[in-house]
């Protein structure tokens, strides 16, 4: 099973487990009701004891959470992915036309490696099996050939034995890389089906004072573990496109009939551990784009300036003040 088939058997996962949100909706209506119930009987009882006009409109918030609680699988759910869904798509479409570049240049770059070793003599025999029975058809059976001969082939096996440790040691970085997209992916998964389940419960407790905070509080967590896939593919992108200048780099260096390429891959190796550690900084830069977003930081900073500004201002009120009296005094 591939790689691309393990993510979509998590995504069909969390479709299937989506509907079991509508159980925990009549545990929530329950716990809504009681809510709207003490909610409203407060407001109308803070305002009759104030003598004030009773204000309609902020009891309709109960209401409003009752609906969405009602109909939370396609009203509240449904909205959120057919929003967030697109942004997904277009990651993904990014990061395969990413990687498929990088393969056909990684292509290009091994024939190109394998036409420049074979157009030197002195290692041309390390690649091609045809090139070593030539070279050694040359060779006779004085002492000095015996060991010339003895010499190409430890060299052969030194370079195949060196070549399969490389590919064993890049085939354990890709599977790590890949083990470590699944594990974001996984996490990521079951995070969603937590919230998407009890998220009617959320709706209900949001009705109480004192919790109103907890409806922007799961949204907020909802949108952000959602963006963890579009952000790992964003990252994967970029490692991609930065691989694919460095091949290019390569693939011009190769175009010279006197370089001699590196087989080492050293820097492809360097960018599969640093996505394999970059991997787990997702969920702390998702963090950061929904609350560099969010409206949380944006009426802080709106309370802020409003603050100061009033503090300013009441400086300044206090100030005329002192001088109108000064000026009375005087008189």
């Amino acid at each position: 099973m591939g790689d691309s088939n393990l993510h979509e058997v998590l995504q069909n996962l969390y479709y299937d487990m989506m509907p079991l949100s509508a159980q925990m909706a009549g545990v929530a209506k329950s716990l809504a009701g009681l809510g709207a119930l003490f909610y409203i009987g407060i407001k109308v009882w803070q305002a009759l004891a104030r003598a004030e006009p009773i204000d309609v409109y902020p009891m309709l918030r109960p209401f409003a959470l009752g609906i969405c609680i009602m109909f939370f699988p396609t009203l509240v759910l449904g909205t959120l992915n057919t929003v967030l869904s697109p942004v997904v798509k277009g990651t993904h479409q990014i990061l395969e036309r990413q990687v498929i570049d990088m393969t056909s240049l990684q292509q290009k770059k091994d024939i190109l490696e394998k036409e420049a070793m074979l157009r030197n003599p002195e290692i041309a025999y390390l690649v091609s099996d045809e090139e070593f029975d030539k070279k050694l058809d040359e060779l006779g059976w004085s002492p000095s050939d015996l060991a010339a001969m003895t010499g190409m082939y430890l060299e052969k096996w030194q370079y195949d034995f060196q070549k399969n440790l490389r590919d064993g040691f890049r085939e354990i970085l890709e599977m790590l890389f890949q083990a470590s997209a699944l594990v974001i992916d996984t996490i990521r998964t079951f995070f969603l089906v937590v919230l998407s389940i009890l998220g009617p419960i959320a709706f209900a407790i949001s009705i109480w004072n004192g919790f109103e905070s907890t409806l922007l509080q799961w949204l907020t967590r909802y949108i952000s573990v959602y963006l963890w896939l579009p952000v790992a593919d964003l990252f994967s992108s970029m490692l991609a496109k930065i691989q694919s200048l460095i091949i290019e780099r390569d693939i011009q260096m190769l175009a010279d009939p006197s370089f001699v390429p590196d087989t080492s891959n050293t820097a492809y190796a360097i960018f599969m551990i640093i996505g394999i550690v970059g991997y787990f900084t997702i969920p702390t830069v998702t963090g950061w784009v929904i609350q560099a977003g969010g409206a949380g930081n944006f009426m802080r900073n709106m309370n802020k300036t409003v603050s100061t500004t009033g503090n300013i201002a009441t400086a300044g009120a206090g100030a005329a003040v002192g001088n109108i009296s000064g000026q009375l005094i005087k008189k």
